[in-house]
C-alpha cells in the first residue's frame, strides 16, 4: 500500500469516527427529548383521554346535583316537620291564629273546658278514644291477647294524652298554629307506629285534644284582655279621684283669693293717700286672680261632673318614631299639657310636639271616632291601647274637622331637642371627615 493510500484510508476513519460520534450525540438528544415529552408526543391519544375524562367529571357533575336536589327535599321536609317542635323556626305557613270560640268571659271559657275533658273521659271510657279493630290470639289464648291489645291502648292513650298536655302547657300567641300541627303530628306518628297492632286514636278524640287546647289558648287571651280591662276602670276610676282632688284645691284657692280680697278692702276702707293707691292696686290684683280661680274652679266642677269633657290631643316625636307617626289621645285633666310632658318622660329620648289640642264636650267619642277612621294605620295592630298611627298629619286634620270645623292644626314639628342632636351630630361626623382627610396626606414632603 502507498502513502496516497494510507492516507485516504486514515482520513475516511477520521471522517466515519467523527460521523459516528455526532450521530451518537444526536441519537443521545433524541432519546432525552423523548423521555422529556413522551406525555404529549401522541397528541390525538391525550386529547381522547382529555374527552373521557371531560365526559366522568360532567356525568358526576349531574350525579352531584340530582343528589343534591334529593337531598334537598328531604332537608325541607325535616326543617318543616322540626318547625312543629322548635319554636326558633319561623314558617310563613305556619300563619296567624284565628279564634273558633267567641264566649263573652273567661269563666265561659273555663267551663267549656271542663265539658271538652268530660267528653274526652266518656270518649275513653266507652273506648271510642283508642281502639283497636282486630281481635288478637296470643299463645292460643283470646284472653291474653285482650290483655296485650288493653295494655296496647293504654300505652297509646298515655302517649297521645302527653304529648296533648304538653302542647297545652306551652301554647303562647306566638306558636298556637305549631301547637295544633304538633298534636296532629303526634297523632299520624302513633297510629304509624301502631299499624302492626291494629290500635288506633279516633279522630273523634283528635278533635276534642284540639278543641281543649284551643280553648285554653283563648281562655288565657281572654282573661289577659279581662286584666286590661280592669286596669282601663281602675284608671277611670283614679282620673275621677282626681279630679275631685282638682275640684278642692281649685275651692280652696278660690276661697282664699276671696279672704285677700275682702282683707285688701276692709284695709282701703281706713287708708288715705298713698297706702290707699297702693292698696287699690293690691284689691285690682287680688281681684283679677279671684276671677281667674273661679273660672278654674268652675272648670274643675263641670269637668268632673261631666266625665266625657275632656281634650283630644295629637302628638308627635320625630326622634323617636320617625315621620307620619302621630299619637291620638285623650286627657280629661284642666291642664291637657301636663299629659303630654308625662309622655315625654324618660321614657323616650325626645319631647313630643303638639299639632292639635280639641276640647270637647264628648271627647272619647272623639278620641274612637278618629281611631276607627284610622283603624288600619296603626303601627300596633294587636294593642289597642297604643294610640300611634302611621298616617299624615293632613288626613288627621280633615277627619277631626268634621267634628270640630273650628280647631286650630300646628302642621309643622319643632322637634328642637331632636334637631339640635342632629346638627351636632352632623358637626362631629364633617369635622371627622375633615381630620381623617388631611390625614391622608402629610403636613410635608
Amino acid at each position: 500500500m502507498n502513502t496516497s493510500t494510507e492516507i485516504l484510508t486514515l482520513i475516511c476513519i477520521i471522517i466515519f469516527a467523527g460521523l459516528f460520534f455526532v450521530w451518537s450525540k444526536q441519537r443521545s438528544l433524541l432519546k432525552k427529548y423523548e423521555e422529556k415529552y413522551s406525555k404529549i408526543i401522541d397528541v390525538d391519544s391525550e386529547v381522547e383521554k382529555s374527552k373521557e375524562k371531560l365526559k366522568q367529571v360532567e356525568s358526576e357533575i349531574v350525579a352531584l346535583k340530582e343528589q343534591y336536589r334529593q337531598k334537598r327535599v328531604v332537608f325541607e321536609g325535616l326543617i318543616k316537620q322540626a318547625a312543629i317542635y322548635d319554636e326558633t323556626i319561623e314558617l310563613a305557613e305556619l300563619g296567624f291564629y284565628k279564634p273558633h270560640f267567641d264566649f263573652d268571659t273567661s269563666e265561659k271559657y273555663k267551663e267549656a273546658i271542663v265539658e271538652i275533658r268530660k267528653k274526652q273521659k266518656e270518649l275513653v271510657r266507652s273506648k271510642e278514644a283508642v281502639f283497636c279493630t282486630e281481635e288478637w290470639v296470643v299463645s292460643g289464648s283470646k284472653s291474653k291477647g285482650k290483655t296485650m291489645v288493653n295494655r296496647g291502648i293504654r300505652l297509646t292513650a298515655r302517649a297521645f294524652n302527653n304529648e296533648c298536655d304538653a302542647a297545652v302547657s306551652n301554647v303562647r300567641w306566638n306558636n298556637m298554629e305549631r301547637m295544633e300541627k304538633r298534636i296532629e303530628k303526634a297523632f299520624d306518628a302513633i297510629n304509624s307506629l301502631n299499624e302492626s297492632n291494629k290500635i288506633y286514636i279516633s279522630r273523634g278524640y283528635l278533635q276534642l285534644k284540639l278543641d281543649e287546647l284551643r280553648l285554653a289558648y283563648e281562655h288565657a287571651e281572654k282573661k289577659q284582655r279581662e286584666k286590661e280591662e280592669q286596669r282601663e276602670i281602675q284608671q277611670q276610676i283614679r282620673e275621677e279621684a282626681r279630679l275631685a282632688k282638682e275640684v278642692e284645691a281649685a275651692v280652696k284657692e278660690e276661697e282664699k283669693y276671696l279672704k285677700l280680697l275682702n282683707k285688701a278692702q276692709r284695709e282701703a276702707e281706713k287708708a288715705a293717700g298713698d297706702k290707699l293707691v297702693s292698696l287699690e292696686a293690691k284689691i285690682a290684683a287680688l281681684a283679677a286672680d279671684l276671677k281667674a280661680a273661679q273660672e278654674k274652679c268652675e272648670r274643675a266642677k263641670s269637668m268632673a261632673e261631666q266625665t266625657k269633657t275632656g281634650h283630644v290631643y295629637v302628638i308627635s316625636n320625630i326622634g323617636s318614631f320617625g315621620e307620619n307617626v302621630y299619637k291620638i289621645g285623650m286627657t280629661r285633666r284642666l291642664e291637657p299639657l301636663d299629659r303630654v310632658k308625662e309622655l315625654g318622660d324618660a321614657s323616650v329620648p325626645f319631647l313630643f310636639d303638639v299639632h292639635a289640642m280639641i276640647h270637647s264636650t264628648d271627647a272619647p267619642a272623639l278620641e274612637n271616632a278618629l281611631h276607627k277612621k284610622f283603624d288600619e294605620r296603626r303601627l300596633n295592630l294587636i294593642n289597642q291601647r297604643k294610640e300611634f298611627f302611621n298616617v299624615s298629619l293632613e288626613d288627621i286634620e280633615s277627619e277631626a274637622r268634621k267634628f270640630h270645623p273650628d280647631i286650630e292644626f300646628i302642621m309643622t314639628a319643632e322637634a328642637r331637642d331632636y334637631r339640635e342632636s342632629q346638627s351636632i351630630l352632623a358637626e362631629k361626623s364633617s369635622s371627622k371627615g375633615a381630620s381623617q382627610i388631611l390625614e391622608a396626606y402629610p403636613e410635608a414632603i
